[in-house]
């Protein structure tokens, strides 16, 4: 009876967005591997999570036009996101800097939301940079150059961008020829600036490549695409660091 109760709150506030937290942990943890570990990032990947889920009910609400819908995941998502950002902002307020580049972002997402195609690839892609955003962000939290993080932060655009086109083709747009070769060209591209950065960035875009050729068309289900990523995620961040 527990457990049949809980599942239906559950979902009522996590969205079923499971490939999300893979675009919000990787470039937060390659930007701290590669930065160095600093208090303030306890906080950060709080309101960093936080955040999100705040954005995606914030997103429901403006899509269904119905926002006391979503008024308690509003409700209990916004004091939290305010409340561990505050320290952080408190002990690095040159974080501000990024505010209008998020939201910008952020209203692009807003734009699609209201209009309903929130799985356009431009909002995809708007989704994207502010998760890759967050390697700087750590970079500025440990004091640390931008130039430091250039190479995680180029590594992870590449990943979660291909990635978008790859899914798609697996997912929504599966049999659609013209994602496939955006995919697999992305890919290549995507290849040869691995070898520019280092052997194995090239080595883990490769076997990218491979899997972005061979697996669409294939009778793979959503959670055996997601594990599959899950893999990629780990390789990514190896090659993101090392």
């Amino acid at each position: 009876m527990t457990t049949a109760v809980r599942r239906p709150v559950r979902r009522q506030y996590v969205p079923p967005q499971h490939g999300a937290w893979a675009m919000l942990l990787l470039p937060y943890l390659a930007g701290t591997i590669v930065a160095g570990f600093r208090w303030p990032d306890v906080p950060l990947l709080g309101a960093w999570l936080a955040g999100y889920l705040l954005s995606y009910f914030v997103m429901q609400a403006i899509k269904s036009r119905r926002p006391q819908r979503y008024r308690a995941q509003i409700t209990l998502y916004a004091p939290v996101t305010v409340v561990l950002a505050a320290p952080v902002l408190l002990a690095c307020p040159r974080l501000l800097v990024f505010a209008p580049a998020y939201a910008a972002l952020l209203a692009v997402n807003a734009w699609y939301a209201y209009r309903r195609r929130e799985r356009a690839l431009i909002n995809d892609l708007a989704s994207v940079v502010q998760s890759c955003l967050m390697v700087f962000v750590v970079a500025v939290v440990a004091g640390r150059p931008a130039a430091e993080v250039v190479t995680p932060f180029l590594v992870v655009a590449l990943y979660l961008t291909g990635t978008v086109l790859y899914v798609k083709t697996m997912i929504r747009e599966r049999g659609n020829a013209r994602y496939l070769r955006a995919s697999v060209v992305f890919h290549a591209v995507a290849a040869l600036c691995g070898f520019v950065v280092g052997v194995l960035p090239g080595v883990v875009f490769t076997a990218l490549l491979v899997r972005a050729w061979s697996l669409p068309g294939r009778s793979l289900t959503p959670k055996r695409v997601g594990l599959v990523e899950i893999g990629a995620s780990v390789l990514v961040l190896l090659a993101a660091t090392l």
